[in-house]
């Protein structure tokens, strides 16, 4: 399955954020979470993920530490900070209000199943008589 890029960009950051939110993580740990937790429909490139950490680091929500893999490699550790708790918190508000939202459209198509999707008149000035 395709995900439009525009699907994918409004969600990294609230996806990242949520991720750090569970503990400090790496660039490719991050990359395979989110992987793993679409079932392999998301994937990420390096080319979109670390100009968002870097990003959200310039904007104070994400902090990040040089440490070393278990195989001695340096690699570049992120986590949240108080900020960018908050604006996960925010970001998790919005995103409420955007899925509630598309689940009552959706839910209008589901339950009007064809007439739903179709026009419907516009009501015109009322007259005296009863009729526009």
């Amino acid at each position: 399955m395709h995900i439009d890029k525009d699907l994918v960009a409004a969600s990294a950051t609230p996806l990242v954020l949520g991720i750090l939110a569970e503990g400090q993580s790496y660039g490719y740990a991050i990359a395979k979470r989110v992987a793993d937790l679409s079932g392999g429909r998301m994937s990420w490139t390096d080319g979109m993920l670390y100009p968002l950490l870097h990003r959200l680091e310039r904007h104070g929500l994400v902090e990040a530490s040089w440490g070393r893999s278990e195989s001695g490699r340096r690699r570049k550790h992120y986590a949240l900070t108080p900020a960018g708790h908050e604006a996960l918190a925010e970001r998790r508000r919005q995103w409420d209000v955007v899925a509630e939202t598309l689940g009552e459209v959706w839910r209008t198509l589901s339950d009007g199943a064809a007439g739903a999707a179709a026009p419907r008149p516009a009501a015109g000035p009322a007259t005296a008589g009863g009729t526009a």
